[in-house]
């Protein structure tokens, strides 16, 4: 449900990719991205990050919506929708493309993975493989054009990150040249998530640190865009007993909206927030206004996973 809020310097966001309904390890994402805005009075927006349109799933954007309202969350603009924003994507990739950074490629995912030492490298952030150059130079004849790519030269992102700490990373080692415009004719989260973003203004990302390592590629496409850079700061990602991360895929167990209490309790405490024990009886409201007054960025572990709950 929209709030009215007046525009703050601080706008933050909250970006779920409708692939399932709300569960635990995105409630902390949720909790964190609220709470760090709000503790600064400032904006906080939504974004229903369906680029991906193969691994949506019907209806769960619109679950997403009603249980984050029944949870006590308030936003501040109309929820902006990927789907919906293709042109304005096409727009940043023809400017790339002006300048001369990005190409066509012919290569599946199985020759990519063939040309990998030991059967394949994979990256920690998103699990795709260092693409090796096969044609950066020009598309080998007879080859339909499977995806575009950014061109990655010696590109090094330094940053600091408000849980993490500071990150390096050589993008021409450690990633290669990235696809922005895949086989299917979408567009990529990298891209997409950049141009969104700056379209809305957002000074302070607060995610999970499974994105911890797409950032610098994001870091990349802002400067290459000519776009801002917002803080960035990467809580840790909450995993089942196996060391999974919680998702669709791995079956974590969707959020009941009708005891909102002890899952954001439940948040809390794994965001290192300490709430006292007596909220357990308290209000919804009651229970925001603790958390807002108390939010303290410097309590969340400083580790990239951590167990949820059982």
């Amino acid at each position: 449900m929209p709030a009215t809020h007046s525009t703050a310097r601080y706008v933050g966001r909250f970006a779920p990719s409708p692939s399932g309904p709300l569960h635990f390890g995105s409630l902390v994402a949720a909790v964190g991205s609220y709470l760090d805005a709000r503790s600064h009075d400032g904006a906080w927006l939504l974004r229903l990050e369906d680029v991906d349109r193969p691994r949506c799933q019907p209806g769960a954007a619109d679950g997403i919506l009603r249980a984050l309202a029944a949870f006590g969350f308030e936003w501040d603009a109309e929820v902006v929708i990927q789907s919906q924003r293709d042109a304005i994507y096409g727009a940043a990739f023809e400017k790339l493309r002006e300048g001369g950074r990005i190409f066509p490629c012919g290569c599946t995912r199985r020759e990519i993975a063939d040309s990998q030492p030991q059967g394949g490298l994979s990256l920690a952030g998103d699990g795709a493989q260092i693409y090796p150059g096969t044609c950066r130079s020009a598309l080998m004849p007879g080859r339909p054009v499977r995806s575009w790519r950014l061109r990655v030269d010696a590109d090094v992102m330094v940053f600091d990150d408000a849980v993490q700490g500071p990150i390096r990373q050589d993008l021409g080692a450690e990633v290669g040249d990235f696809v922005l415009l895949r086989a299917d004719g979408l567009f990529a989260y990298q891209l997409a998530v950049v141009v969104d973003d700056a379209a809305q203004g957002i000074t302070h990302v607060v995610r999970g640190a499974d994105l911890l390592d797409s950032t610098p590629r994001q870091i990349l496409l802002q400067r290459l865009l000519g776009l801002p850079t917002p803080r960035y700061a990467h809580l840790p990602v909450a995993v089942n007993a196996a060391g999974e991360k919680l998702s669709k895929q791995t079956r974590a167990m969707p959020l009941s909206a009708s005891r909102p209490l002890p899952a954001l309790l439940g948040a809390l405490k794994f965001l290192g927030q300490m709430p006292p024990g007596e909220l357990a009886e308290a209000s919804l409201s009651e229970l925001w206004c603790w958390a807002r007054v108390h939010w303290d960025l410097a309590r969340v572990p400083r580790q990239r996973m951590l167990a949820g709950p059982e």
